[in-house]
């Protein structure tokens, strides 16, 4: 006979789970785009811990569509074949050769990597560029930049057929041009315009930081879209975090309900801003 004290700890499990059902009843049916970066892909931890997150999402009725980067996985490939990058005003030059290294790591190694870590934990992620099925037709930012891509056109059939099929879409942020090239495209812009082609209810923008911060240093929690311009014009919001403010701006303007900028090292992060009233990072409304 087996005996067993009801433990403090499982009553408050059962708690939080009880008091997540509306959440879970709000996005039953609802699409979140994830944009896949920073620490959540630096251990192999954390992309289980991610993993395992992404399928509860999937299990619960949330249509999840993980975009991922790979910046420096591509650094490190480059380094090791010895190929030499040259950089305007800071930013990478991909040419044909570095071309080739993107492509093989990031629809390879990165992507293969995430896709199995989530059907390791019970879900069916299925990997794809955005040159599959004319997902992400792209034009060329800047032709001194080379093999970089802006999304034009978006096609997201496949992607409403694998929700059809409760399978999770792991995207890598590659686009074809009309030539027949092949276009590096910045992870964040990707996930972004994905959102906007689904409509998508949140994106969810993981980072290394704890969200978009005011002039004293503290997180604010939730912004509108002319608060965030505000802070750009005046100079809190700087550096790396203009690019994901003004790909939440653009999204917003496309209609995607909300973005979120969140720490992606905060455990169980993703869960945390869809099924709790706390939140994990700064949500951005159109007002």
């Amino acid at each position: 006979m087996k005996t067993q004290d009801m433990n403090r700890d499982w009553i408050a499990t059962a708690r939080t789970l009880s008091q997540a059902l509306p959440y879970m009843q709000r996005y039953t049916g609802a699409t979140v785009v994830i944009k896949l970066g920073g620490h959540a892909m630096g251990s192999d931890e954390a992309m289980e811990s991610f993993a395992n997150d992404v399928v509860l999402m999937r299990q619960v009725g949330v249509n999840p569509v993980i975009v991922h980067g790979g910046g420096p996985m591509i650094n490190d490939m480059l380094n090791r074949l010895e190929i030499k990058s040259d950089f305007v005003n800071g930013k990478r030059v991909t040419d044909a050769a570095t071309m080739e290294v993107v492509e093989m790591v990031l629809s390879g190694v990165v992507n293969k990597r995430i896709v199995q870590a989530i059907n390791r934990a019970g879900g069916k992620a299925v990997g794809l560029s955005g040159k599959d099925a004319n997902l992400i037709t792209c034009d060329q930012t800047d032709p001194a930049l080379g093999l970089v891509g802006t999304p034009a056109r978006m096609d997201s059939t496949i992607l409403s057929t694998l929700f059809d099929r409760a399978m999770i879409p792991v995207i890598a942020p590659l686009g074809a041009g009309q030539n027949g090239e092949t276009f590096n495209i910045n992870g964040d812009t990707a996930a972004g315009a994905i959102a906007s082609a689904l409509k998508a209810d949140r994106l969810l923008l993981l980072t290394d930081v704890s969200g978009v911060k005011n002039a004293t240093g503290e997180v604010v929690t939730e912004l509108t879209a002319d608060q965030i311009r505000a802070l750009t014009a005046d100079g809190t919001i700087a550096g790396g975090m203009i690019p994901k403010t003004e790909t939440a701006l653009d999204a917003i303007a496309n209609g995607v309900r909300a973005v979120v900028i969140l720490d992606g090292r905060a455990p169980n992060a993703c869960l945390l801003e869809l099924f709790t009233d706390h939140g994990a990072g700064s949500i951005i409304r159109p007002r």
